[in-house]
């Protein structure tokens, strides 16, 4: 008997509380959860709000910007894949050391990680608004190159943020360069 009266009293509770919550929702004149908002998911916003970075930015690249973009992206890829090419001759030769082999490994596995940390920090820029970027990173840091029309008082800030979250390189060793 106690259990049915106890189990009644929780279901009145429940009952009551979606009551509340759906009398609160409808007089509180916040429906947002059925109309779409025009805020984007993902949007920086600034706590002094001067600068916003929301969309790509509408302007397009002048054909010599989008041109030194292509070809550095190209030259890039040429010398990282000569240097993972000599890798593989390394290895598959049968009288390398196992030292030279064990090196050639190194060097292929550190290449691959930093081709992925590239297109992770182009990708994510691209995100953030910058209409094109090229990311290079070396043993000694990372270069990331961005149209000079892209940047705002704070996309330093939001570049090397970008670059120390995928890759753990600290800001002093990130150089940004616009063109």
């Amino acid at each position: 008997m106690k259990m049915k009266k106890r189990n009644l009293i929780v279901a009145a509770l429940v009952i009551a509380l979606g009551a509340a919550v759906y009398l609160n929702w409808q007089f509180g004149g916040d429906n947002t959860l059925l109309t779409s908002s025009t805020k984007e998911l993902g949007a920086a916003e600034y706590v002094n709000n001067d600068t916003t970075v929301t969309s790509p930015s509408k302007t397009n690249l002048s054909s010599k910007q989008s041109n030194y973009f292509a070809d550095a992206r190209t030259k890039r890829e040429q010398s990282q894949d000569k240097v993972v090419d000599i890798a593989k001759e390394v290895l598959e030769k049968s009288d390398s050391s196992t030292d030279s082999k064990e090196s050639a490994k190194t060097q292929a596995e550190k290449i691959e990680k930093y081709i992925t940390y590239q297109t992770n920090i182009e990708n994510l820029l691209k995100a953030k608004g910058f209409t094109d970027c090229l990311c290079c990173i070396t043993e000694k840091g990372c270069s990331v190159v961005v149209p000079k029309e892209d940047m705002k008082k704070s996309s330093p800030m939001i570049i090397k943020d970008v670059v120390y979250g995928q890759t753990g390189i600290n800001f002093e060793n990130i150089t940004i360069t616009e063109i």
